[in-house]
């Protein structure tokens, strides 16, 4: 219970029907009593709050540790090696549906819960199937892709099946204080939701002053202090002016510099992916033709993803794609069906 709506409306769900509900509010980073987003005092005590009106018991679950190395260290390391990366999906995996799942081992629960907007269901083999949420404005189903059949087996989305508005108009028929909450999206380890400004304190070791921002003919435009505070199709706050819009194209770590050049030069028609995950348990055949997602609230992309082992894939887009960023996720889809995911490592 992250003391957001969805996850009170969730756990709530499950207690009118009947469960045996734990409300189990997980603390991942120590800010000192600084407000932010799910990880602050107000987020504990709205989500206590929520649990003593529905009257079922809550606990604070320490997973400091495995967040800080699972989570905030993966994301200086890929940052270190130039991607820019998802730390979202990553607690995903690791921390709401790894580590949280392992402390349900410990009190002997059933199943987890959690506020995702994501459907499950089991075919008559047995296998276990993860599909988009009902509301397609707020799908989750792309920050999710690394679960797998152990993972889908134990647990649970009340909220999978309703639009926003439901999940709100249901929190006030609770009487819940957070029906009208909104929504948190910030980085919850940097309470400034500055991602470079974090980098900077806790990696110093990545700042580099004098790095050179260039033209694709490698012209030198302007000055930076690290890498890491650029993306692939980033146009703001680039520091240099080309007369026209001009977007990051790619960084090199190796020399300091990031590329800079026109829209058109984005366009990419493969990717390469690792960290696969499949979520029946087993890679593909062969090349095989589906949808590809390369942002959370993008678009659909016909391809053909040829799989290499159990934890690689390659995509060729059937058209040119615009900003592949290394780091993010690109999570192949049949319908409203999500078939796995990786990290995209090289485009082409």
């Amino acid at each position: 219970m992250s003391g957001g709506v969805d996850s009170s409306v969730a756990a709530c769900l499950l207690h009118e029907e009947g469960y045996e509900v734990v409300g189990s509010h997980m603390s991942l980073v120590h800010l000192d009593g600084v407000e932010h987003g799910c990880c602050g005092p107000a987020a504990r005590a709205d989500a206590a709050a929520v649990a003593e009106i529905a009257g079922f018991p809550f606990e604070i679950c320490d997973l400091t540790e495995p967040f800080a190395s699972a989570v905030v260290g993966d994301f200086v390391d890929e940052h270190a090696a130039g991607r820019t990366p998802n730390p979202c999906a990553r607690c995903n995996g690791e921390i709401k549906f790894g580590a949280f799942l392992r402390r349900a081992d410990e009190l002997g629960v059933d199943l987890v819960a959690t506020g995702h907007y994501v459907r499950t269901d089991r075919d008559a083999s047995g296998t276990w199937h993860l599909r988009r949420g009902a509301d397609a404005a707020k799908d989750q189903s792309y920050m999710l892709h690394m679960l797998g059949q152990r993972q889908l087996a134990r647990s649970v989305f009340p909220v999978g099946d309703l639009p926003k508005h439901e999940t709100r108009a249901i929190a006030a028929r609770f009487g819940l204080p957070v029906a009208t909450k909104p929504d948190s999206q910030e980085l919850c380890f940097a309470p400034s939701g500055d991602a470079g400004a974090f980098v900077r304190q806790a990696a110093p070791q990545l700042v580099h002053a004098g790095g050179e921002v260039v033209d694709p003919d490698g012209r030198v435009l302007g000055e930076h202090d690290g890498t890491f505070a650029f993306t692939v199709g980033q146009r703001r706050g680039l520091g240099v002016a080309l007369g026209a819009r001009a977007y990051v194209l790619g960084t090199d770590i190796a020399t300091n510099r990031v590329v800079v050049g026109p829209e058109e030069l984005l366009a990419r028609r493969a990717l390469d992916a690792d960290r696969v995950s499949w979520i029946a348990g087993a890679p593909p055949a062969g090349p095989f033709e589906a949808s590809v997602r390369v942002r959370s609230h993008g678009e659909d992309v016909p391809a053909v993803i040829t799989p290499h082992g159990a934890d690689r894939f390659a995509v060729d887009f059937r058209s040119p794609q615009r900003a592949l960023a290394p780091g993010q996720g690109a999570v192949v889809y049949r319908g409203d069906e999500v078939l796995g995911g990786g990290r995209i490592i090289a485009t082409r």
